[in-house]
């Protein structure tokens, strides 16, 4: 059994390798391996897992069974304090369907009093995190060309009110 507790710094390097297999189950058969592995390799290193964990303004949860991390969450503030940005939620291949990704998201909205709404940016061919995220009240509001600001993956954004 799972339990969503708060990402410690020792957790990073377990994190990352959720964030990387991933990756790799999800937007490889997408995209290829050839625009996946340098997005991975910027965006998931060890570095920056651990100052995403440490985020002033930011929260990261896992979902550990005391052995294994099956899955995390990361989102931030935005500056103006009325949204929140979902960064990231991922679940671990060998863990897909069994209720973390909706555990860790009904977590991740509750980290945040005070915001007025959840944003998210989502791969555009990414049809099942769209159809998650759309179970789970968010609706497509525009769209990026580049997913992250530094990626060639064009994203759709959504978004959600939330209950004050």
């Amino acid at each position: 059994m799972f339990f969503i507790r708060t990402a410690a710094a020792a957790d990073a390097a377990r994190v990352r390798e959720v964030l990387v297999a991933s990756w790799r189950h999800t937007c490889v058969p997408i995209h290829g391996a050839e625009m996946v592995e340098p997005v991975i390799a910027r965006w998931h290193m060890l570095d920056a897992v651990k100052a995403n964990i440490a985020a002033r303004h930011g929260e990261m949860l896992v979902a550990d069974d005391g052995e294994q991390i099956g899955g995390m969450a990361f989102a931030v503030m935005s500056d103006d304090r009325e949204s929140v940005q979902l960064k990231q939620l991922c679940v671990h291949p060998q863990h897909l369907r069994n209720g973390l990704g909706r555990e860790l998201f009904a977590e991740i909205e509750s980290c945040f009093p005070g915001a007025e709404r959840l944003e998210l940016e989502v791969d555009r061919k990414n049809g099942a995190a769209i159809a998650f995220y759309g179970a789970h009240g968010l609706e497509i509001v525009g769209e990026v060309k580049r997913c992250g600001g530094d990626s060639d993956i064009a994203a759709f954004i959504m978004s959600k009110q939330l209950s004050a």
